[in-house]
């Protein structure tokens, strides 16, 4: 499993009965996690006194309970910094288990030697966008909501990025990805995080399972004659590491040779010393 430590101001402190108890800075939240099916002592006094309590609801979706939380604060990443907000469905908009792989391909960009271009596809408010913009990369971002890609360019002023090379793009992106084929584009590196449902600005289904394939072999086509990597993050259950190697190495059996690995990613437990499953990653290297 790909596990990061690289944060200080982000840990999982506890989890136990469907919850995770979390410290985002100097804020403690509960928060619900399907994977914590265990029950274990909560000896951990932040379970008492959080500073925010997400409750799942029997009817679907959930609200918060908040003591001493304010509307929005900031964490730090190595030099990034992300603004963060608790909102709907549980999140704060920022996914922390992802900085495994923004480490690996932060790596893969210093190590090219040459100018990187990476399309960043359902790029969210942009935590793999400010990774890749710190090694000097060139991105396009983009995703079906305003809201989030405006979150993800001030997370990209608050990071001191706000004069990097990316392009900030509201946009469905399976129709993005067919006229930047259309247009000639072409990318060295793609990243994409796509949701296991969803709709785009003008209604469009997003079902992962039908979708997520042709997709990536249409980004495929995107790829430069010399590409740096690939990257593909799931979270749905059906969607397990073999299944991401699969797909992977299928679509792009015509850029080889290429060295490609699925595993799960995860979060280690302060309290157990063990790791927290948060979903799974698949990720195609090409050399520099």
């Amino acid at each position: 499993m790909w596990t990061t430590t690289s944060w200080d101001d982000y840990e999982v402190l506890d989890a136990s009965e469907g919850e995770k108890l979390e410290r985002w800075g100097q804020y403690l939240l509960i928060r619900p996690d399907p994977q914590v099916i265990w029950k274990t002592e909560r000896n951990h006094d932040g379970w008492d006194r959080p500073n925010g309590h997400y409750h799942r609801s029997s009817r679907g979706g959930g609200s918060w309970d908040f003591r001493d939380l304010p509307e929005s604060w900031r964490i730090g990443w190595r030099e990034l910094t992300f603004n963060l907000k608790p909102f709907a469905f549980k999140h704060t908009g920022i996914f922390p288990e992802q900085a495994v792989n923004w480490d690996w391909f932060r790596e893969k960009i210093r190590g090219a030697g040459r100018p990187v271009s990476i399309l960043n596809l359902f790029a969210y408010t942009g935590g793999a966008t400010c990774a890749a913009l710190a090694e000097g990369a060139f991105v396009t971002h983009v995703d079906a909501s305003k809201g989030m890609v405006t979150w993800a360019r001030e997370n990209a002023e608050s990071s001191g990025l706000k004069d990097a090379h990316v392009r900030w793009l509201v946009d469905d992106c399976v129709k993005f990805v067919q006229r930047e084929i259309r247009r000639g584009n072409r990318y060295d590196a793609v990243i994409m995080d796509p949701p296991s449902y969803g709709r785009g600005p003008k209604g469009e289904v997003w079902k992962i399972e039908d979708t997520v394939y042709p997709l990536i072999e249409l980004c495929a086509q995107l790829l430069t004659p010399r590409p740096l990597f690939f990257l593909v993050n799931s979270y749905t259950t059906g969607l397990q590491p073999g299944v991401l190697t699969y797909m992977l190495s299928s679509a792009l059996k015509e850029h080889v040779p290429a060295s490609v690995v699925s595993d799960e990613i995860g979060l280690p437990v302060t309290s157990s010393g063990l790791i927290l499953p948060c979903g799974c990653s698949g990720r195609v290297s090409w050399d520099a």
